[in-house]
């Protein structure tokens, strides 16, 4: 039996059910991108700038991820913090970008926050919320953030 005429006698329900697990899984719907969470309350942490996680932050403009919170040490040496999950839809993809001197930026729709959680733009899908900021404080090598 040829291959055409085996995938024939299989009928359009069977080649449905082959094909449509592929299809599904080889879309990509940039909307979907991230997980949808809720932000965190009662943040506070402390990381040691001596350890393993606090070398992450050795640098200027590098930041590390903890607890659903964006942990940055700024392009001027500054440590600033901020609620991972965007104030747009609640994706947990925010992170911080070296733009403009430094913002945080969500990539699932585009929404820009200036370091102190003010939107920056206004494009399609923005938003108008401020993204929440958390406190920070440096006592000898220990960063603790804090609301």
């Amino acid at each position: 039996m040829e291959r055409k005429q085996f995938l024939r006698t299989l009928g359009a329900g069977a080649a449905f059910a082959i094909t449509f697990p592929c299809l599904g899984s080889c879309s990509k719907d940039s909307e979907t991108e991230g997980n949808i969470v809720t932000p965190p309350t009662n943040i506070d942490f402390t990381i040691d700038l001596n350890s393993s996680e606090g070398q992450k932050l050795a640098n200027n403009g590098d930041f590390i991820l903890k607890d659903l919170v964006v942990v940055v040490k700024n392009l001027e040496g500054n440590f600033v913090a901020a609620t991972q999950i965007c104030s747009h839809e609640q994706y947990d993809q925010v992170r911080f970008v070296n733009k403009d001197g430094g913002i945080f930026y969500c990539d699932v729709h585009g929404s820009e926050f200036s370091q102190n959680g003010t939107p920056l733009n206004t494009i399609p899908n923005s938003t108008s919320k401020a993204l929440k900021i958390y406190n920070t404080s440096l006592e000898g090598s220990l960063l603790r953030v804090f609301e």
